[in-house]
């Protein structure tokens, strides 16, 4: 069983920054891709950014160029560098992860960009 921990949602201006963390415990050498998504009051669940055990990346088309995905394998730790964050950056995140045949989901943690 992998359990995901995120950290560093928060209050941000329009133009500021914030970086999450999702720590990964468990079978820490199962762990494949992973990634972020948020959810909005009323929209739906959308991808934002994704990393493979390998390093690959992708990225929605609207956070491409603001934010960045990165992991540490060495502490089973992915990161999401948000930059530039704007007013419609604003949602609940979440992490996933992959490990095995089965797929984990972090508990969320709310950004919100004031404008």
């Amino acid at each position: 069983q992998v359990h995901l921990v995120e950290s560093g949602g928060g209050l941000v201006q329009a133009g500021g920054s914030l970086r999450l963390s999702c720590a990964a415990s468990g079978s820490i050498f199962s762990v494949g891709a992973m990634g972020w998504y948020r959810q909005a009051p009323g929209k739906q669940r959308e991808l934002v950014a994704a990393i493979t055990s390998g390093g690959s990346t992708n990225y929605a088309d609207s956070v491409k160029g603001r934010f960045t995905i990165s992991r540490d394998n060495a502490k089973n730790t992915v990161y999401l560098q948000m930059n530039s964050l704007k007013a419609e950056d604003t949602a609940v995140y979440y992490c996933r992860a992959f490990a095995g045949s089965y797929e984990y989901w972090g508990q969320g943690t709310q950004v919100t960009v004031s404008s």
